[in-house]
């Protein structure tokens, strides 16, 4: 893992987001992505958060279904100190409000074009409550493992209609054959706890989501009391639009006391 991804203490003179929360040590805020996406998706947003003065790390997971994924997410959490501010893109959403129901060090959430679930919901009830979602048979593409698993990616000829759609062309072109691979199972493992609900929580909404339909991104950030902030972006808000993700993270953030 890069530098860029390990945790940072630099602190900055920038007194643009002066806040209550400038004088006290600041949360760490931890970067989980989501399905065919890797940490590096998160490079804007930490290069802002250590300008900051914000502890962060982003965090590799290995995508291979809620259980495993938020264990693995949970262990990497017993290794920091101090308060967390976590940070779930698309199918991590799932992710963060299991490992935040299990980790009281968790204080506050950030859903990013997020799927939210509660008890019984997996990814795939809860993308097929709405319509509109592109992530459908005929632009996917499977890979049979060794052991009965299926491993699903984006078709590359597909990537940005489905997921990349305001990222520039060559970062398309790159991305797409580059993208991470998820289970087929993980999109229908439940969800076996709810989010807590005295956590404060912070939902960025896409509006030109083709990937998790913004109807479902609202209906679960509604549901869980999250605060929204809306931008107008395609699923990959984390590059699309950084800005719309730092703000939720600022105000996250100064939440935590």
């Amino acid at each position: 893992m890069s530098s860029a991804l390990l945790a940072s203490l630099a602190v900055t003179s920038d007194n643009a987001v002066a806040s209550p929360a400038a004088h006290r040590a600041k949360p760490t805020v931890v970067l989980v992505h989501g399905a065919f996406a890797d940490s590096s998706s998160w490079t804007s947003e930490i290069g802002y958060l250590r300008r900051h003065g914000y502890p962060v790390y982003a965090i590799d997971t290995p995508l291979r279904g809620l259980a495993f994924d938020s264990a693995y997410v949970e262990a990497q959490l017993e290794t920091i100190k101090g308060p967390v501010v976590l940070v779930g893109h698309s199918y991590a959403g799932e992710v963060v409000s299991q490992v935040a129901a299990t980790t009281p060090k968790v204080k506050a959430l950030v859903y990013v074009a997020a799927l939210i679930p509660k008890v019984g919901d997996s990814a795939n009830s809860l993308i097929g409550q709405f319509p509109g979602s592109r992530l459908t048979p005929e632009n996917l593409r499977t890979v049979p493992l060794p052991g009965g698993d299926t491993d699903v990616y984006i078709k590359a000829e597909r990537y940005g209609s489905v997921y990349g759609n305001g990222l520039s062309k060559s970062a398309i072109d790159v991305d797409s054959v580059t993208q991470e691979p998820i289970a087929f199972s993980a999109f229908s493992d439940k969800a076996t706890v709810n989010p807590p609900a005295t956590t404060p929580k912070w939902a960025v909404i896409a509006t030109e989501d083709h990937a998790v339909p913004t109807a479902a991104q609202k209906f679960g950030a509604n549901r869980v009391g999250a605060h929204l902030i809306r931008t107008s972006s395609g699923h990959d808000v984390p590059s699309i639009s950084p800005q719309a993700v730092n703000r939720a993270i600022t105000a996250a953030a100064n939440s935590v006391h």
